[in-house]
């Protein structure tokens, strides 16, 4: 292997580690007994970690300044990721100038550019399917959830108690939700407008048709309970009948996914063994031209199986 070859290899190499360490590997926060006692002073940091701290400030300016950063966090919290946005776009530019680097090594400037797109758009793929997840998530845990609650305000007790043993009995990502809801209401805020901000987060009608339930009884009474139990089965229902819907659904949407990924695999995999084989494409603009279409024709044929393999009910 020639001397530029193994650079672009240990740029790829960086980018992934990179990327599995900060996003990857959990790290709780933790915060020092000592600094709770009166007249501490700060930690003192090395060099590295200092620099890697003015690093993410600068960026998390830049994302305040382009009006990004809320819509990032946003994005990032429905998705469950407890990064700060500035941590995650540190890591797709870095994973973005690697590839740019061993594409232009390896293929040229055609596969730079081409590899160069690849990580920003694998890491909305990732933040939205992570995001889609957790949503399938809650709306599956719904009914048991709602089932809880009903039997915990059956036994006499109140709202925010029967929201308290969900939090601590239900898995993730309900507990979560749950949690933050408890949390919340301990520190003064309305338990109607928190249980509002669940049903956005998860983007669940079904939980918002729940919370429209519980200020409804807050306000006139009645029998909570049933309500929910009657709620949680029609859930269920649904739920089984979604269920249904994917199943029949899959092959449809795995087909779509590997049309879509196979020429983009085929075209890097020609280029990485013969750097030449496409230069009577990209060495001419009418070949480029024809990359163009193709590309916005498999966008298009992408969406259109998408629509046609997702079920709405």
């Amino acid at each position: 292997m020639t001397p530029m070859l193994w650079v672009a290899v240990g740029a790829v190499a960086l980018g992934l580690a990179t990327g599995v360490l900060v996003l990857a590997v959990p790290r709780p926060p933790r915060v020092g007994l000592e600094r709770l006692a009166p007249g501490a002073r700060p930690q003192q940091t090395t060099r590295l970690g200092g620099a890697a701290d003015d690093t993410a400030a600068l960026a998390d300016r830049v994302l305040r300044r382009l009006g990004r950063a809320e819509q990032l966090e946003l994005a990032l919290e429905r998705a469950g990721i407890s990064r700060p946005p500035a941590e995650v776009a540190l890591v797709v530019t870095g994973a973005t100038a690697g590839a740019a680097l061993a594409g232009g090594v390896l293929g040229g400037v055609v596969l730079g550019v081409l590899l160069a797109v690849l990580p920003p758009v694998a890491a909305v793929v990732w933040v939205n399917g992570r995001r889609d997840r957790r949503q399938a998530a809650f709306a599956d845990q719904l009914d048991d959830a709602l089932h809880l609650m009903a039997s915990s305000l059956r036994a006499g007790h109140s709202v925010l108690r029967a929201l308290d043993a969900v939090s601590r009995d239900a898995p993730e990502p309900t507990s979560i939700e749950f949690s933050r809801v408890v949390n919340e209401t301990r520190v003064g805020r309305d338990v109607n407008r928190a249980l509002e901000e669940v049903a956005e987060r998860t983007a669940s009608r079904d939980f918002a048709w729940v919370v429209q339930a519980i200020a409804i009884h807050r306000e006139v009474g009645g029998n909570l309970a049933e309500v929910l139990d009657r709620v949680s089965t029609t859930i269920r229902e649904r739920n089984a009948l979604r269920r249904h819907a994917r199943s029949l659904s899959a092959e449809g949407r795995m087909s779509g996914l590997v049309l879509m990924l196979m020429p983009v695999g085929v075209f890097c995999f020609l280029s990485l063994i013969s750097p030449t084989y496409f230069d009577q494409i990209t060495g001419t603009s009418a070949g480029v031209v024809m990359l163009v279409v193709a590309a916005v024709l498999m966008l298009l044929g992408g969406l259109w199986l998408r629509a046609v393999v997702k079920v709405r009910f």
